[in-house]
């Protein structure tokens, strides 16, 4: 099998021989897993870190070595976990009525309910008036016991609420959209029309000056967006008021960007937003796909507004196939897909048994801020603007495909056994310490100049520098 950086590479459309300015140390493997999650953590850090450097190097023609530790991207990989807030964790983000629940055909069906409006959509499905906290797991518990897998996970999604019923590969390879998902790569980089071309970066950071909008919520496009500031980018989060986030994981997302509220709803907000587009290099967005027409932000009218724009798309289940248009997160595409079914068959347990990590969110987010980059190099060469796109799905196909690794033995490692990779922030919220940026560059290794502030406490305004 090829290695993970690169696959990720050559998917990405970068030159083989910038492959040889790109070394890979630490252990094959740091996470208790069947599954190359290590690989992954270590391709897509490492294609991306590469990335960085390529653009550097196409600025000022000053070459480096990037250098990628897997155990520290592994690390990475899981880094809202080691997140603390003047000491003390985050409060969890899973709501109680979040979790596993059987059915009456012997299935096993997941709710997402981490969101109010979701909640709610899922209670609505089973027909349950909220019970409060303390009664909502066991409530619902009873209440899928009336139900078929397939029909409650159907339901859902015909509700717009977030659900997936527990299959194994098999069965998830045998549905349309494990189909759609396999026949994809995991980075998909494609020319949208022309533009002119445009340099990359201040000479001093390898994305100095670039702008990115990032309109994205939980972890995969915030990784994408905290790894392009980590390398000089200016990035503003774009997110309405109204609009719930997960309070526990955004500090640790949020590193090196600004924030500020704008609510597409709203005719003035949104004049604001695709005002901030047309000055923007990057359009990064999480939404599902085609759900930003209707504000006139698709990848085609963006395009046209700014020619030359990147426009970089994440969903949960890709743009192909018959649920390219249903939500979904991590953990529901780990158990639609057979992942969590294959885990827990490996250490002998019922049910699911999880990935040690959201790689499959994490991965998504290094690998759309990998495409970005990419893009970015090809735009200063031959100009255009350029679509970069992926899916938790895509991500969850590559990593299904690659061999089975015998980790299951490894300790899960905790705060303390991680320590020498973390690093402090003073910020407005408290100190926060969180790991440190992945990767090492002989010149301008990553870094995040800003901690962040409350969410939406910044103008929606550019750096003027």
């Amino acid at each position: 099998m090829t290695d993970p950086a690169v696959d990720f590479w050559g998917q990405a459309g970068g030159t083989p021989d910038a492959l040889e300015r790109l070394t890979i140390t630490g252990p094959d493997q740091a996470l208790p897993s069947i599954y190359d999650v290590t690989g992954l953590a270590a391709g897509a850090a490492g294609s991306s870190t590469l990335a960085a450097s390529e653009l550097f190097r196409q600025r000022t023609g000053r070459a480096q070595t990037a250098t990628i530790d897997r155990r520290h991207a592994a690390i990475a990989f899981r880094s809202e976990r080691y997140l603390t807030i003047d000491g003390k964790p985050p409060t969890n983000p899973w709501d109680p009525a979040s979790g596993y629940y059987p059915t009456g055909d012997g299935g096993l069906v997941q709710l997402h309910c981490n969101f109010p409006h979701h909640r709610s959509r899922a209670l609505g499905v089973l027909g349950i008036d909220d019970p409060g906290d303390d009664l909502v797991h066991a409530v619902i518990a009873e209440a899928t016991t009336d139900w078929e897998a397939a029909n409650l996970e159907a339901a859902l999604g015909e509700a717009e609420a977030c659900g997936a019923m527990l299959r194994s590969r098999e069965e998830w390879l045998a549905t349309p959209q494990g189909q759609a998902a396999a026949a994809l790569p995991a980075l998909e980089v494609v020319r949208l029309g022309d533009g002119p071309t445009q340099q990359v970066g201040d000479g001093a950071r390898p994305l100095g000056g670039v702008r990115v909008l990032d309109l994205t919520r939980v972890l995969a496009g915030p990784v994408c967006g905290r790894t392009l500031a980590s390398h000089g980018a200016d990035v503003v989060r774009v997110g309405a008021a109204r609009l719930p986030i997960i309070e526990s994981i955004y500090p640790d997302t949020s590193m090196g960007k600004r924030s500020c509220h704008l609510d597409l709803a709203i005719p003035d907000d949104l004049a604001v937003l695709t005002g901030l587009a047309g000055d923007a290099d990057v359009f990064l967005q999480g939404y599902r796909p085609h759900a930003l027409d209707q504000f006139g932000l698709s990848p085609q009218e963006l395009a046209e507004l700014r020619p030359g724009i990147i426009y970089a798309s994440l969903s949960a289940f890709g743009h192909d196939g018959p649920w390219s248009s249903r939500r979904g997160f991590d953990s529901l595409v780990q158990t639609a897909s057979g992942i969590g079914r294959a885990g827990a068959a490996a250490a002998g347990v019922a049910g699911t048994r999880p990935l040690p990590a959201q790689a499959l969110d994490h991965g998504a987010g290094w690998l759309l801020a990998l495409g970005i980059m990419v893009a970015l190099s090809r735009r200063a060469e031959e100009g255009g603007s350029w679509l970069v796109r992926t899916s938790l799905a895509q991500v969850g196909a590559w990593l299904d495909q690659r061999p089975r690794v015998d980790s299951l033995g490894l300790a899960d490692p905790n705060p303390a056994a991680v320590a020498d990779l973390l690093e402090k922030h003073e910020s407005p919220i408290g100190t926060l310490r969180h790991v440190r940026p992945v990767g090492d560059l002989s010149d301008t290794g990553p870094r995040w100049d800003r901690a962040p502030g409350p969410f939406g406490s910044d103008d929606p305004v550019w750096n003027v520098s």
